[in-house]
């Protein structure tokens, strides 16, 4: 059926104006086997990150031993490299954002992919530090720009009733990779099976292979119809929204339940930095100040655990550098079964009760292991325990501030603002952070070490009381009830949602 039509056009230059039901349509589909290609499309890339993340990490030391084939510290690894990765990513997903949000979501997880993959395979031949710093730069970039472009594409695609379990499991399957890549270093490191300069190259170039596998997933999953209805493109959305109709239809084998409303748009070409900018901070400037406090709080959280955990089993509790992977997928696990089984509640308790408890309850029980840390009541297995239940709820917290800033901002510039909270908030907790906790945990002190833990758990409490005060109420909302598109009319039903300000 089609119902997207033309209703006239507009004096500007913004096109046509179309009344729709499109986006009703969408939000109205039963879960399906359609459903899940687009999950294992899109949501594998995160495995990729946390296999990235992970294997930097545990395999720091062996790196810097003689014989790696590269003239680097331990601490070079786990500070510069980690803080090139990661401004990588921020500049990546500045960069790549505006452009997903021009050019399509489908076009730019396919781009940002292909960097990726190019990106990890030529870290693998590193034969000097600053090929290596470059390169884990150029992988950061890469990864930042799937930020983007997969959270819009997700929140897009997706139905509402099922939005933040899904978004929050996709995002939480970053600790798959880690899992992998925990137990991928121990087979690494292990120089009975692989010399030293050969493990560590041959887990980057996994990374390349799974990429390219997951490239080939990816062409399948079609482009927003969303993004196609805002620029033109009716027809396109009209003929993909169908295809998933009759899908879903044949697979239950009774017809859909009817829409329910319609949204009448301007199509335009695209928005400019100054809309963007005046919409973000001026229309939705609460919505804002939760973005960045969800990203920041988060952000060093993670960063004072998990940059350094090798150097805190291996320092203060003389564990094997070979074994660290071990304990470090215990705590990975943690962190997927978190989004994994809190993820639901997030779309029935609500978002504000779910996103403010987890940053809180978080940042309280690290608060209480860096105490316990700092009574030398801990040992490798009970702080590894303990890290396991911090994280089992920060997981949770931290994939909501994804699913956050992807869905209380208007569709138009929905990439550019992930894009940007997620720069500006990892670019203070995800640069500075390993900056300044691979100082505090490569020192030796146990006062440094609590230190970093009580920084990451005030953090994170104090982001926990901003969502308490100022989280939108989105649980089962369409995107465009929680946030009007700009190119809504002033007779559509969405223009009732227009700020918060």
């Amino acid at each position: 059926m089609t119902t997207a039509k033309a209703s006239g056009s507009v004096p500007d230059e913004s096109g046509p104006t179309i009344t729709t039901s499109i986006p009703a349509r969408l939000d109205r589909l039963p879960w399906s086997r359609w459903h899940w290609t687009i999950v294992l499309g899109l949501g594998t890339v995160w495995i990729l990150d946390g296999l990235e993340v992970t294997v930097v990490g545990n395999i720091a030391s062996r790196l810097s031993e003689p014989g790696s084939g590269l003239p680097i510290t331990s601490g070079q690894v786990t500070g510069i490299a980690a803080a090139l990765y990661v401004a990588g990513a921020c500049v990546g997903a500045l960069f790549w954002g505006r452009l997903t949000d021009k050019w399509g979501r489908k076009k730019l997880f396919m781009i940002t992919l292909a960097v990726y993959l190019a990106a990890t395979a030529l870290t693998s031949i590193a034969f000097d530090t600053w090929w290596f710093f470059a390169f884990r730069f150029l992988t950061g970039f890469g990864i930042g720009g799937e930020y983007a472009a997969i959270n819009s594409a997700i929140d897009e695609l997706i139905p509402k009733e099922y939005r933040g379990r899904v978004d929050l499991m996709i995002n939480g399957s970053f600790w798959l990779g880690a899992v992998g890549g925990s137990l991928l270093s121990i087979v690494a490191l292990n120089t009975d099976i692989f010399p030293a300069n050969v493990g560590w190259r041959l887990t980057f170039a996994l990374g390349a292979v799974l990429a390219l596998v997951i490239l080939l997933v990816r062409r399948h999953v079609p482009e927003s119809p969303r993004w196609l209805l805002i620029h033109g493109r009716d027809e396109e959305a009209e003929q993909i929204v169908s295809a998933i109709e009759r899908k879903i239809e044949a697979e239950r084998g009774e017809p859909l339940p009817p829409p329910e409303g319609e949204i009448t748009i301007h199509q335009r070409g695209g928005v400019t930095f100054m809309e963007i900018a005046r919409t973000v901070f001026s229309d939705y400037r609460r919505r804002a100040v939760l973005g960045f406090s969800l990203f920041i709080g988060q952000a060093f959280l993670y960063n004072a655990i998990t940059f350094g955990f090798g150097a805190i089993l291996t320092t203060f509790y003389d564990v094997p550098t070979g074994d660290t992977g071990y304990y470090f997928a215990v705590i990975a696990l943690g962190n997927f079964f978190g989004p994994l089984l809190l993820g639901k509640l997030f779309d029935t308790v609500g978002r504000r009760v779910m996103i403010s408890g987890t940053y809180l309850l978080s940042g309280l029980l690290l608060f209480g292991t860096a105490w316990l840390f700092d009574q030398g009541s801990l040992s490798a297995n009970t702080l590894t325990a303990c890290w396991c239940a911090v994280l089992f709820f920060a997981s949770a917290g931290a994939s909501s501030a994804y699913l956050t800033v992807s869905e209380i901002f208007p569709m138009e510039t929905r990439a550019m603002s992930i894009a940007f909270f997620y720069a500006l908030g990892t670019a203070a907790g995800g640069i500075s952070g390993p900056l300044l906790f691979a100082d505090l945990t490569g020192t030796g002190k146990v006062g440094d070490t609590v230190l970093a833990f009580q920084i990451g758990a005030a953090l994170m409490c104090l982001a926990g009381l901003v969502a308490a005060a100022l989280a939108v109420r989105a649980e089962r909302r369409s995107l465009e009830d929680i946030a009007q598109p700009l190119t809504a009319t002033a007779s559509s039903p969405a223009a009732t949602v227009k700020s918060d300000a």
